[in-house]
């Protein structure tokens, strides 16, 4: 569950929070502003807050991990094109391929046909992957 979202159904301020379980406001501030992902904290800094919280350590950092695997589903499962194309590309990559803008172009272009023209993918899975591999 969102750290934002409990302090506000449980109606605690981020400064009473930081009093309470003895996290630094720094630190607090940069967990609820997606600067620090939770789920890379210490356990202690987990402890502390979810005691104050009342809530388990594990409701603290799951939202991050069902973030972080829906991320890593986005890479599987996709069109045979466009599966060769993203291959394509990060072996043009790897191995400093000097038709790299060419693979670009190529992969941008299954990612556009798989979202629009066939509508295989989603425009959240499209963005994903043009944000991962093609703005760099």
């Amino acid at each position: 569950m969102d750290i934002n979202t409990i302090l506000k159904e449980k109606g605690i301020t981020k400064y009473r929070l930081t009093k309470q379980s003895g996290v630094p406001h720094a630190t607090l501030n940069d967990i609820c502003s997606g600067k620090t992902n939770i789920g890379k904290c210490s356990a202690e800094t987990l402890y502390r807050i979810s005691r104050v919280l009342e809530v388990s350590m594990e409701s603290l950092i799951q939202e991050e991990y069902a973030e972080a695997e829906r991320q890593r589903s986005y890479e599987y499962g996709l069109p045979e094109y466009l599966q060769h194309d993203l291959d394509a590309y990060k072996k043009g990559l790897k191995e400093g391929s000097t038709l790299i803008d060419c693979l670009w172009a190529e992969l941008y272009g299954s990612i556009n046909m798989a979202e629009i023209s066939d509508g295989i993918i989603t425009p959240e899975h499209a963005n994903y992957l043009r944000q991962k591999y093609l703005w760099r």
